[in-house]
């Protein structure tokens, strides 16, 4: 009879033993933060993690299986929800991505940077408007990331430098397993929730402020913004114009506010790895699938529509969604340890997000005028 094998004295992690029912061990191997268990798994793949899960989470582990050169690999590794050191890499992106937000802005407020750089500060509040409402998104994330006890990353934002918004947003990573759908729920919805009330801040704000003096000659006097509902909803509410006249432009703090909402309504659509996908993964568990498998093609059914109807104005950007959709959902979802279901209230707050999301869309979320 073969002997199995036993885990190192110096990690304080379940024995080859108590993982048998799900995952036979026949050797371990202790590495720097963790230990490798190499052995056949006694159940479905997809199920072992969510078996042994628990088992490692409440001994400070989390835990994957991959199949490496031939054979399955458990391995554990520990976790530390707290921030070890100075993150440079988030803070450099930070930092790039202000830069990038300010060049973007200097665009819309008509500043001449090519002859003055430092003059890029005076479109801090654009800058300020797009960071403040993707900031706030990401650590909702990261505050319910907290609160449930899930090891995540801080925000890294993404810039994109020589565009009209100077960034691709930010993101952050959940390195753990996730207990429960309903901590996939909450740290799924609340990155969307905060960045709708951050938006509608923006949005108040930059309506009331004054509108500027259109820049001649630039890319962003040709650009059209189209408004959803939300940002509609908030200028009607206080009296103040989206438009206005010939050489004039809305305050680029609305501008703003516009990325803040079209930025939830991407994020909200359920597929991979997105907010939405976390949301409706965590309401409907494995039907997820299907859901999936419906986007693209509501996605490519918008890009027919406009084609058809409205001369193919931002045609492109869904079709664009479209596949993204189809590579994101190759991704995978988020998988928790605990399938119970999220409950009523959670539904009801499922339902909010809903409406305000589509309050967030516009089919046509910008265009060019000639």
């Amino acid at each position: 009879m073969m002997e199995q094998a036993s885990v190192p004295a110096s990690a304080d992690v379940p024995s080859p033993e108590s993982l048998a029912d799900a995952f036979y061990v026949y050797d371990v191997e202790e590495t720097d933060d963790g230990v490798r268990y190499y052995g056949e798994p006694m159940a479905e793949k997809d199920s072992v993690v969510q078996q042994l899960g628990p088992l490692f989470r409440e001994r400070g582990y989390r835990v994957q299986l991959s199949y490496e050169t031939g054979e399955y690999v458990l391995e554990a590794t520990e976790r530390s929800t707290s921030i070890d050191g100075v993150p440079w890499t988030n803070v450099i992106l930070f930092l790039a991505t202000v830069t990038a937000t300010l060049l973007a802005g200097s665009r819309w407020y008509g500043i001449d940077v090519a002859s003055d750089p430092a003059a890029a500060l005076g479109a801090w509040p654009f800058a300020l408007s797009v960071m403040g409402v993707l900031a706030v998104h990401e650590f909702g994330h990261y505050v319910f990331s907290r609160y449930h006890d899930v090891q995540a990353t801080l925000p890294y934002f993404i810039p994109l430098p020589f565009n009209a918004i100077g960034t691709l947003g930010a993101v952050i990573r959940m390195k753990d397993n996730i207990p429960s759908r309903r901590s996939l729920f909450d740290i799924g919805v609340a990155g969307p929730l905060a960045g709708i009330a951050a938006t509608v801040v923006v949005a108040a704000v930059g309506v009331a402020l004054p509108p500027i003096q259109a820049p001649e000659g630039s890319l962003v006097a040709q650009i059209e913004l189209g408004y959803p509902l939300l940002i509609q909803g908030i200028a009607a509410l206080l009296g103040e114009p989206l438009s206005y006249g010939p050489g004039q432009m809305v305050n680029p703090v609305v501008v703003g506010a516009w990325v803040g909402a079209f930025v939830t309504f991407l994020n909200l659509i359920p597929v991979g790895q997105l907010d939405g996908a976390h949301v409706v993964r965590a309401l409907v568990g494995d039907r997820m699938g299907r859901v999936q498998q419906v986007v693209p093609l509501l996605l490519f059914g918008l890009a027919g529509y406009l084609v058809a109807f409205e001369g193919g104005r931002s045609a492109s950007i869904w079709v664009l969604w479209g596949f993204l959709t189809l590579i994101f959902s190759r991704a995978g979802n988020a998988r928790p340890l605990d399938e119970s279901s999220v409950g009523r209230s959670r539904q009801a707050v499922a339902a909010l997000t809903l409406v305000l999301g589509l309050l967030c869309f516009t089919p046509i979320p910008f265009s060019f005028t000639p």
